[in-house]
This record gives C-alpha cells, structure tokens and sequence, in this order.
C-alpha cells in the first residue's frame, strides 16, 4: 500500500512540475487563463543587465510563433509575465526601463503614445519588490490590461500603443537581445 501511494504522490508531483518553465530561479505557467482566453507560453527568458539578473519574462500566446514583428502587429490575445527576482528593481528603475523600452521600440517617437505611455508608467509606481509579478496582457477590442501580483492595474486602449510595448521586448532594439531570443522559443 505504501509503494502505491508514493507512486500516486510522485506522478502527482511530475504533473505538477510539467506544468511550468523553470526560468532565472522562478516558474513560470506554461499556459495562463485571462478572460476565458487560454495562452501557452511561447517561450522564456531573463532579463539581465551587468550579469545580474532582473526578472524572468515570458511570452504567452493563444499560438506558438517565432516572428516577433507578426507578433507584435497580431490583434490577438497575448501576454508578458514579468517576475521580479532581484532586490534592484525599484519603481524609479522600472519607470526608467519603461522609458528607455518605448524609445527603442518606437525609433524615439513616443509623442503620438504620451498619455498612454505616462499612464502605463503609473502602473509602476507603487513599491516593487522581489517576487513582484506583472502580468501585461493585450485582448482585441478591449486593450492592454496590467495586472501587478493578480490584482488588476488598470487597461490603456489602441493597437499602436499594443504594439509599442510589445516592441520592449521583441522590436529590433529589444531590452535584452538574449531574452527577445528566448521569448521567441529560439
């Protein structure tokens, strides 16, 4: 009896195990639910800056891809999960990462996306500490919804905006080559 219930326990934990990405120390869902949409994860990576690491991000859409521009211009479920797994991130940092990001990904003209960049800037201003997690989901015809450890942040409306922020991550001047790279599945 006992060998069954230990067989039982450890097929119970192999399931579980499955279920996620281990990535930069943390796991990541290989599949999350928002809006009764269902995204996998496409793949994962950790955002690195001076050898040490950040947070883990990964990239979750409704199907696998590997092209980041069509990604990035899809009107199509999709999302970002951040997890924070360094005592440096701050809010002053994170806004800061935020402004650069939006200066690679729109070639320096982020004055057609000033409101909504400042208010996506607001989601950030609360403390930000390790273990943090955000979750930045796009969903057609309502927007971008921001999502700081499940609590919902708020949502910032338009496709060009959509792609703007995406661009952080997967444009040609991406935060980090190696995590886009990862985030891609490559």
């Amino acid at each position: 009896m006992k060998k069954i219930v230990f067989v039982f326990v450890a097929l119970m934990f192999t399931g579980i195990a499955s279920a996620q990405t281990e990535v930069g120390g943390v796991n990541l869902p290989n599949t999350e639910s928002f809006q009764g949409q269902t995204l996998t994860l496409n793949g994962a990576g950790v955002r690195e800056k001076l050898w040490i690491d950040l947070y883990a991000g990964g990239l979750y859409l409704a199907e696998k891809s590997s092209d980041a521009s069509a990604i990035m211009a899809a009107d199509k479920p999709m999302s970002i999960k951040l997890h924070i797994v360094s005592k440096l991130i701050t809010s002053d940092k994170m806004v800061e990462a935020v402004n650069e990001g939006f200066e690679n990904s729109t070639n320096g003209n982020t004055k057609p996306l000033a409101a909504e960049i400042k208010k996506f800037k607001g989601f950030f201003m609360e403390e930000i500490k390790k273990n943090d997690v955000f979750d930045i989901v796009y969903m057609p015809n309502k927007g971008v919804v921001a999502y700081k450890n499940d609590k919902e942040l708020g949502t910032i409306e338009g496709m060009n905006f959509k792609k703007a922020l995406f661009g952080i991550w997967l444009s040609n001047k991406p935060a980090d080559d190696d995590l886009k790279e990862a985030m891609l599945g490559k």
